[in-house]
């Protein structure tokens, strides 16, 4: 990607409304408070602070690990004694900060695993330079984990990001994968660690109503959802929730039905660990520079 001192701008403008948007996020985060309205609240914040969403924003809570999106009808609640993380992405042109945080609900029972998620995230970043292995990031993050008597979920992992695109080359693994592939100059990637005192793996559940656009076809119904999905979101991922708006709930889940089923559409699942177990996350997306641009 040429990074040119227009897109840094847009990288940078992107990465101070993701620091305000978490924050407003977690200010309003008390118990009783509805996933819908949390979900729903940040992501109009996002708009009105100048930034459109990379994705839906993320509220995975205590044994979900990512990917839980509020649906348009979700009847869950905060509760004291949550540990919540808040994963954003926010976009200025295509140019996306994917950033995520993990906070407890009025509890400090959660504390130590917070602060080893934060920990992870900090020494890896303290590797990063042009050249370094991605394996060498994900000793790190892996130490650091182990260390603090946790572990870390192998199966899930920091990426690459492009222009409109979420997950782009690299994979950065959070443990040691022995891999050979190392960072260049001018790549953005996102780190962030997984810390669990489960079983240290997620399973897929249900979709977690977040679609993706995989390849266009021609379709003989539903063609105005399907147009609005490439022109609205190019290929980044969308809430089922936020479709419906403009077309209705029905209306939607039948077209995303049939663009899945024609591989036309991604469809996320919510990602599991081990029921009981709880889950912290903290992610910032850097451009890899000789001193490492951190956005988030």
């Amino acid at each position: 990607m040429a990074l040119t001192k227009d897109v840094l701008a847009k990288y940078k403008k992107a990465s101070e409304i993701s620091k305000k948007v978490k924050t407003y996020g977690k200010s309003l985060a008390k118990p009783g408070v509805s996933y819908l309205e949390l979900s729903e609240k940040i992501e109009a914040k996002t708009r009105e602070l100048g930034a459109e969403l990379a994705f839906p924003a993320n509220l995975s809570v205590n044994d979900v690990a990512a990917h839980y999106c509020a649906t348009h009808n979700d009847k869950n609640v905060l509760k004291k004694g949550d540990l919540v993380k808040l994963d954003v992405g926010i976009q200025i042109d295509g140019y996306i900060v994917d950033s995520a945080i993990s906070f407890g609900i009025e509890t400090k029972a959660h504390d130590k695993m917070i602060k080893t998620a934060r920990s992870a995230l900090d020494n890896a970043i303290k590797v990063i330079k042009p050249g370094v292995k991605v394996s060498e990031i994900g000793a790190q993050i892996e130490t650091t984990i182990e260390k603090a008597g946790f572990k870390v979920i192998k199966n899930l992992s920091g990426h690459g990001l492009d222009q409109y695109v979420v997950h782009a080359g690299y994979n950065i693994p959070n443990y040691d994968n022995k891999s050979n592939e190392a960072l260049k100059k001018g790549d953005v990637i996102a780190i962030e660690p997984f810390v669990t005192n489960g079983r240290g793996g997620v399973k897929e559940g249900q979709s977690s109503g977040i679609y993706e656009l995989y390849q266009t076809k021609p379709v003989r119904m539903y063609k105005e959802i399907l147009k609005h999905i490439v022109e609205t979101y190019k290929t980044l991922p969308f809430s089922e929730r936020e479709l419906q708006k403009t077309f209705g709930p029905l209306k939607t889940r039948l077209a995303l039905g049939m663009f899945v089923r024609a591989g036309i559409l991604h469809d996320h699942k919510v990602l599991l660990e081990e029921k009981g177990s709880y889950v912290a996350q903290f992610e910032h997306t850097i451009i890899i520079d000789d001193k490492p641009i951190i956005l988030g």
